[in-house]
């Protein structure tokens, strides 16, 4: 059993699966930093100085629970997760186009053709020869 895991967990494809995993999270680090401190501001200042990660709906007191904290929607933060989530599919996506089209052009270069060998050049010069004095 131990063997079997052993085989299992060195496997080439289990090693992508967690380099991929390990980068993924990286990229979804750049990509809440880039939609927060980049993408965000611009837009919110363009719409009169709003910061989306403010935006929130604050719901009255339970009456059964007047001394409890009021629920709060936070639908800012939501908007933010929402354009983060387009950004990583745009690249995504963009990443497998350029991947499908790498492949597109490796099927379709069509291979050289060979080069004639000795006997088939010395062929063609017999039958050029023969064309010539007929």
């Amino acid at each position: 059993m131990v063997s079997e895991f052993r085989e299992f967990a060195v496997k080439g494809n289990v090693v992508d699966l967690a380099v991929g995993v390990i980068i993924g999270g990286a990229f979804g680090k750049i990509v809440t930093s880039l939609v927060d401190q980049v993408v965000m501001p611009p837009i919110g200042w363009l719409i009169g100085g709003i910061n989306f990660s403010d935006l929130k709906i604050t719901l009255p007191v339970n009456p059964t629970n007047p001394e409890g904290a009021p629920a709060v929607i936070e639908y800012g933060a939501f908007i933010n997760v929402l354009i983060q989530f387009v950004i990583v599919a745009f690249v995504i996506f963009m990443m497998v186009k350029l991947i499908n089209k790498l492949r597109r052009q490796t099927a379709e270069a069509p291979a050289e053709p060979a080069a004639p060998t000795a006997t088939e050049q010395l062929l063609v010069e017999i039958r050029d020869e023969l064309k010539r004095k007929a």
